[in-house]
């Protein structure tokens, strides 16, 4: 009896509540900044963005994989001897990454775009450039159902205007399927880009051919080809650019970008919903008397939406890094700040899989150089608390188990642990059968992040076998409990 009540407690956990926060930065001395992050399927991030700090270059790619609390896993820099940066990055099916943005270094022209597939610890698969004699830009890439990438950018070497959308297909090893233009004799520009629930594609930027004013919100609906659906433009007598598209729930659209021919300040967030044919359901403004800009949303699992903006004080003090969580009618939840007293910027949000929020950006506040990569992570409710900013862990909530690391492992594995008080804690493994297979800790441990490495031996050092066991922490009245898994 006692053992199966064990077993119940193992598979059962305490885990109410539990929310990571921290505020984290990376970088070296010089300038480095994230463009776009995204949860991985181990629980951690990936995050992409541009360094000055280390690499072959001028500028390169930079690619850092971080665990559950921030911590760095690995960091990769990726270009020549001029100039490269990532927009976008996203995990794909096959556990590594697909990250696309700009070259100078191997371009044919002015610059090209850039796509790298990695493999999971960030070694390079292969690379790719595409463009024509001018300049060629990516700003956002997806793995597409048939296994291939979708990419979105602009492009001045083709189409008919200055500058126009930029749309490439390619295969699963990066070889063009077809590439698509759309524009007319001016600037339109391709910010944001999504495959639909029918296997077409979801367009979103900027254009200065059609509309209203000199810039308006251009969406483009094309079908599996690239060829287009339907096209609308958005906006009034100023300048109105979407840089972020999310297919909702209802197969309608949330856009998001700013605006100054509406709101408060000389230039406002600016978020519109559509139906599935584009067609306007509401449109709502957010900002003050100054500069406020929108680069990314997406629906959250209310219904509601988030976006990640940054804002521009008219007496250039600084500007701080933004959150904005609203209802399913755009109205305002709460808005949260981030930052110190230099520049920090926001430009990239999602919500993760504990409820909160994933944040990429910039700091000028903290960190080591000119401008840090920043990642802030949340709670439900935009909260963070920090009682320091470095690559080192800032902060968890109270008490929380992370996910061991590597999952599943042949010989050792590290376990992150953290508590919000000076308290006796206990931190054992069990095994399928609820037996105790060892202790990791039993003793009082100071508030904080713990680590500890398991190398895979019971109580007596003798090597366990292969198969499924359970970590479990206990901290007074907290309890939690993570599933490991051996592979020999």
């Amino acid at each position: 009896m006692r053992v199966l009540m064990l077993l119940a407690a193992v598979i059962i956990p305490l885990t109410a509540g539990s929310q990571i926060m921290f505020e984290r930065t990376y970088g070296g001395v010089d300038w480095d900044a994230a463009y776009s992050v995204a949860q991985t399927s181990d629980g951690g991030y990936i995050i992409a963005g541009e360094t000055y700090s280390f690499g072959a270059g001028n500028g390169d790619v930079y690619l850092i994989k971080t665990d559950q609390l921030g911590d760095t896993l690995w960091t990769h820099t990726y270009g020549g001897s001029a100039f490269e940066y990532a927009a976008s990055v996203a995990e794909t099916d096959d556990g590594g990454y697909i990250l696309a943005g700009r070259s100078r270094s191997f371009s044919a022209g002015d610059s090209d775009v850039y796509l790298i597939k990695t493999d999971g610890a960030g070694d390079t698969l292969w690379t790719r450039i595409y463009g024509g004699s001018e300049n060629d830009y990516c700003r956002s890439v997806e793995q597409t159902t048939d296994g291939g990438y979708i990419l979105c950018g602009y492009t001045s070497s083709f189409g008919a205007g200055a500058e126009d959308v930029y749309l490439l297909k390619t295969d699963a090893v990066g070889d063009t399927l077809w590439t698509r233009t759309y524009g007319g004799s001016g600037y339109d520009s391709g910010y944001s880009m999504q495959q639909t629930d029918d296997g077409g594609y979801m367009i979103v930027g900027r254009t200065t051919s059609f509309g209203a004013g000199g810039n308006d919100v251009y969406l483009i609906e094309t079908d599996a080809a690239g060829d287009t659906i339907r096209t609308r433009t958005y906006g009034g007598s100023g300048a109105d650019v979407a840089q972020s598209v999310v297919q909702t729930d209802d197969r309608g659209y949330i856009i998001a970008g700013y605006t100054n021919s509406w709101g408060a300040g000389g230039i406002d967030v600016y978020l519109l919903k559509t139906d599935t044919a584009g067609d306007t359901a509401w449109t709502r403004t957010y900002g003050g008397a100054d500069q406020d800009f929108a680069y990314s949303a997406t629906q959250t699992s209310d219904g509601g939406y988030i976006i990640a903006a940054g804002g521009v004080p008219s007496a250039l003090v600084h500007y701080d890094a933004y959150l904005i969580k609203t209802d399913s009618f755009g109205d305002t939840v709460w808005t949260r700040t981030y930052g110190g007293v230099d520049y920090d910027e926001a430009y990239w949000t999602e919500q993760t899989t504990d409820g909160g929020y994933i944040v990429c950006g910039y700091t000028m506040s903290f960190g080591e150089g000119d401008g840090d990569v920043y990642l802030i992570k949340t709670d439900a409710d935009g909260y963070v608390e920090v009682s320091g900013r470095s690559d080192e862990i800032a902060r968890t909530e109270a008490h929380y188990l992370a996910q061991n690391y590597p999952n599943p492992f042949g010989s050792a594995t590290t376990i992150l642990y953290s508590v919000g008080t000076l308290k006796p804690v206990r931190l054992a493994v069990y095994d399928i059968r609820g037996a105790l297979v060892r202790d990791l800790v039993d003793q009082t441990v100071a508030a904080g992040v713990h680590r500890v490495t398991w190398d895979g031996r019971d109580a007596r050092g003798t090597e366990v076998g292969s198969g499924v066991y359970f970590c479990r922490l206990e901290a007074g009245d907290f309890a939690e409990t993570k599933r490991m898994v051996i592979l020999r």
